[in-house]
């Protein structure tokens, strides 16, 4: 198949899960043999724009004609066989859905987080989830108590936008794709057609794999409060406390707004290491050299795909009991959950860590068959594949122009 991926690429200083997604499985369709095109728009280019255009930005989130002007003549150029549609915040808007349509080449959407349903796209606010906003036609309270960017002006076109297309996220698609089933039942308010959705989870290259006797405690991600670092600093602090000798060591690499809380606290451990932000290379020698990784969410995350990369490297991960991490997580067999919100729980299970070491290398082991059996490329790929064959025997909204032998040849 020839298939265009459009992905609004984040900020470089504050890298995100999505970027690797799209990345990954671009390579692994590759791989597989088939051609991908990108039609990309990345965040950083908004520090190079005049004021003028800077000012725009705001009202281009609602809906932006000049990309979906620029992916229709893709679209009229190449004729791929479906468009897989990423990430369309801030320089995209939903207008690339209308391209597609007036293009007559079906769509498929992944959604990785809950932006159709929540102004600030994860249904957390003030130290809780939050689902005020689901189910309204217009998120009222998420512009009132400024959800995103903790301001009521940068929420207004977020809240906007959600209203203003609610129709054409439910009839332009050919194809949703949900990350975990947790996530589809978040989004149901959405008013996603059922028989055009599928729980896919995301794709995962192979790692390298975990060394022996390993000690150290890893979290990996952005520092801010839903990703659970509070919850990890008191459940450090419980297992310190009640173990007399404590071998293991916390390594957190990331940045955010929690930095220099997180720093000031690790300062008087000796036990803790804050490494900042890492790249890919140095993030995949720290997993390989962890015990565990702890991903202690208290915003009810919709895949997790830390959990999915530790596993690629044989390192069995803890995680809070909700969101997507239950799905992904036979909790004492490739992995622990504890309750979200627990530091007790947590400090526990660390405490338990450091007991036994033999039991993370049987973990582990079990965590890395999860990963070929589930995210794996080949077994990834097929499920993506029946998906786009799906979008193409089923086009919907885009039937209109798709030549007949288009969509037969793209089926098989």
């Amino acid at each position: 198949m020839k298939v265009v991926v459009v992905h609004n690429r984040y900020r470089s200083t504050s890298p995100s899960g999505e970027d690797r997604v799209v990345d990954q499985e671009q390579s692994a369709l590759e791989a597989a043999g088939h051609q991908v095109v990108r039609f990309e728009r990345r965040s950083d280019d908004i520090a190079a724009l005049g004021s003028v255009r800077k000012a725009m930005v705001a009202a281009n989130v609602v809906w932006n004609p000049g990309p979906a002007r620029d992916l229709e003549a893709l679209l009229t150029t190449d004729r791929p066989d479906v468009v897989h549609i990423h990430n369309v915040f801030p320089l995209l808007s939903p207008s690339v859905l209308l391209a597609c349509q007036r293009s007559g080449v079906p769509s498929v959407v992944t959604l990785h987080n809950f932006n159709l349903v929540c102004a600030a796209g994860n249904l957390y606010r003030e130290g809780a989830i939050c689902r005020a906003c689901v189910g309204r036609h217009f998120p009222a309270p998420g512009v009132a108590h400024g959800c995103y960017r903790g301001s009521s002006l940068s929420t207004i076109p977020r809240a906007v936008s959600i209203a203003a297309h609610r129709n054409l996220w439910q009839s332009a698609p050919s194809a949703y794709i949900f990350l975990s089933e947790a996530q589809r039942r978040e989004l149901l308010p959405a008013g996603l057609p059922p028989s055009r959705s599928f729980v896919k989870p995301n794709l995962v290259q192979p790692a390298r794999r975990r060394q022996a006797k390993a000690e150290a405690i890893v979290y990996l991600g952005r520092l801010t409060e839903e990703k659970g670092l509070r919850v990890l600093m008191d459940g450090w602090r419980r297992y310190g406390e009640a173990t007399p000798d404590p071998r293991l060591r916390l390594v957190i690499a990331g940045t955010g707004p929690m930095e220099s809380e997180i720093r000031d606290w690790a300062r008087e451990l000796s036990s803790v290491d804050l490494v900042g932000l890492l790249d890919r290379a140095a993030c995949g020698d720290l997993v390989a050299n962890a015990a565990a990784v702890v991903v202690p969410s208290v915003w009810p995350e919709p895949f997790g795909l830390v959990v999915a990369e530790a596993m690629a490297a044989g390192v069995p991960p803890i995680a809070t009991a909700h969101g997507a991490f239950p799905e992904l997580i036979a909790d004492g067999r490739d992995g622990i959950l504890f309750p979200p919100g627990d530091p007790g729980a947590l400090g526990r299970v660390l405490r338990r860590i450091d007991a036994d070491p033999g039991w993370t290398e049987t973990l582990g082991q079990a965590a890395y068959d999860t990963y070929v059996r589930r995210f794996a490329p080949p077994g990834n790929v097929a499920e993506l594949e029946r998906i786009y064959r799906y979008a193409v025997l089923h086009p919907g909204s885009a039937a209109v122009n798709v030549p007949a032998s288009r969509r037969s040849r793209s089926a098989t």
